[in-house]
């Protein structure tokens, strides 16, 4: 990943979970804190390098998941804030998680998810200074919300 002149995001390189396929490949298994263009559910080509460790390479198929990170502001993104964020969203269909260390919330928003809902909900957040959002990976679907 690049590193912006201000230092985000704060690694170049996030390690993901995965699924090994067995064939070069592997079923991407978790919500990316910092990489773009990935989602849970992709599918992309791997290969090992001398430790063993697998390196992410091209995309190979797209899942139809969405990515979108907030930076939780309100309450300067304490667990009970960040945890509030996750109930909010959990109720229109996405699922996700927390990192204390940043103040974040790494949202999956699957296809059959509330997408207007969802996007009317962080546009609204923005707003109200809750958060700051981003779009990490989106498709079409997402895209034809805005």
């Amino acid at each position: 990943m690049d590193v912006d002149e201000d230092g985000w995001p704060p690694a170049a390189v996030e390690s993901l979970w995965a699924v090994n396929l067995g064939d070069g490949t592997a079923r991407v298994d978790n919500t990316p804190w910092f990489a773009h263009e990935v989602a849970r559910g992709y599918i992309v080509e791997v290969e090992p390098d001398s430790e063993g460790t697998l390196w992410a390479g091209e995309t190979v198929r797209r899942s139809e998941n969405c990515t979108i990170r907030l930076i939780v502001v309100r309450d300067n993104g304490s667990a009970a804030a960040r945890q509030s964020v996750l109930d909010a969203f959990h109720e229109l269909g996405t699922t996700g998680e927390g990192i204390e260390r940043y103040g974040m919330v790494a949202l999956d928003v699957p296809p059959e998810a509330d997408l207007r809902r969802i996007r009317s909900l962080l546009e609204h957040g923005e707003t109200e200074e809750w958060w700051h959002w981003e779009e990490g990976c989106v498709t079409a679907a997402w895209k034809s919300t805005d």
